[in-house]
C-alpha cells in the first residue's frame, strides 16, 4: 500500500480496510503474546454479542459397568455446570491524528504505530484483569518450606492432589505457575547454581518446565502475591472488539479512530487456583 499523506483519505474504504487488517490481528497477537492467552478457558459457547458466554470446567470422566449406557438409554452426563461469564467491562482506545502527524509519518505508518501501541495497552489490561480474578476467586496456600523452590513444589502438589466431585487428581502437565519477578528470580538463581539441575536450561527468558510444570514470570500479578498456580482453563476471559473507523472531529482538522472492546473475566475452576502471598516484612520498630 503506497504511503498516504492526506488526512481526507482516512475516510476512504482503502484506509478502513487497512484498519480492519491491523486491528483484526490484535486478538490473535494477544493470544500468542500473553500468559493469560495461553491459560484462559477456550471451551466457550454462546454469542459474546448477546453479553454473556458459558464456559465449561475441567472434569474427570468416570467409568461404569459394561451395558450401563445401553440399559439407561444414555451415556453418563457431565456433572460440571457451565459457568456464565458476562462481558461487563466496556472500554475504548481512541486515537486522534492531526495534520502534523500525517506529515511526519504518513497515515500507513501512523496507523501501524498506533495499533501496536493499542495492542500493548489491551494486553496489559487483560493480563491484570485475568490474574486479579484468579487471585480474588482462588484460595490462599500457606507453604511450610522457606525457599522459593520448596514453596513452589508444595503449591504444585496441593493442586495435583485435588480430589472433589469434579476431579480425581490433576496431571502436572496441565498446571502452570505464574510468579512475580522476584520469586521467579529466586528459582532461577537456585537452578543456575545447583549442579544437580544441569538438565534444566535457564539461559533463555523462560526456563520452561520444572518438575513437569510450566513456569512464567509476570509483572501483572496483584500486589502482595508471590505466585499463582492454576490449571489451564481455570479462568475464562471472552473479549469482543469493534473497530471505530476514522471520523473527523468537529470544528478541527483532526480525525479520530480506534477500537472499542468488551470483556469479562471469571474463574471457572476456583478449586484449581491457589496462590502464595508475599511475606510481610517484620516491623523493626523504626518509624
Amino acid at each position: 500500500m503506497a504511503r498516504i499523506s492526506s488526512l481526507s483519505i482516512l475516510e476512504t474504504p482503502e484506509t478502513q480496510a487497512l484498519l480492519a487488517e491491523k486491528y483484526g490481528a490484535i486478538i490473535d497477537n494477544i493470544q500468542k503474546n500473553t500468559i493469560s492467552g495461553v491459560l484462559k478457558n477456550k471451551d466457550l459457547s454462546g454469542d459474546p454479542v448477546a453479553g454473556t458466554v458459558e464456559a465449561r470446567r475441567i472434569a474427570n470422566t468416570q467409568s461404569a459397568a459394561y451395558g450401563t449406557a445401553r440399559s439407561g438409554g444414555a451415556g453418563t452426563k457431565i456433572k460440571a455446570p457451565a459457568v456464565v461469564v458476562p462481558l461487563n467491562i466496556n472500554r475504548e482506545i481512541i486515537n486522534e491524528v492531526e495534520e502534523k502527524d500525517i506529515k511526519t509519518f504518513g497515515v500507513n505508518d501512523f496507523i501501524s504505530r498506533k495499533t501496536v501501541s493499542n495492542q500493548r495497552t489491551l494486553e496489559r489490561e487483560l493480563e491484570r484483569a485475568f490474574f486479579a480474578a484468579a487471585y480474588s476467586e482462588g484460595t490462599e496456600f500457606t507453604p511450610e518450606g522457606t525457599t522459593a523452590l520448596d514453596k513452589a513444589e508444595e503449591l504444585i502438589q496441593s493442586i495435583e492432589t485435588t480430589k472433589n466431585e469434579f476431579v480425581d487428581g490433576v496431571d502436572r502437565a496441565l498446571i502452570h505457575m505464574v510468579c512475580k519477578p522476584n520469586f521467579y528470580g529466586q528459582i532461577r538463581n537456585k537452578l543456575d547454581t545447583d549442579t544437580n539441575n544441569a538438565s534444566v536450561t535457564t539461559a533463555t527468558g523462560e526456563f520452561g518446565t520444572y518438575h513437569g510444570v510450566m513456569f512464567h514470570s509476570s509483572v501483572y500479578l496483584p500486589d502482595g502475591v508471590d505466585v499463582i498456580a492454576m490449571v489451564e482453563g481455570s479462568v475464562a476471559q471472552p473479549v469482543l472488539t469493534t473497530i471505530s473507523n476514522p471520523e473527523k472531529i468537529q470544528l478541527s482538522d483532526a480525525y479520530a479512530f480506534g477500537i472499542f472492546f468488551y470483556y469479562g473475566t471469571k474463574a471457572v475452576t476456583p478449586d484449581l487456583i491457589k496462590y502464595i502471598s508475599t511475606p510481610e516484612e517484620e516491623d523493626n520498630g523504626e518509624t
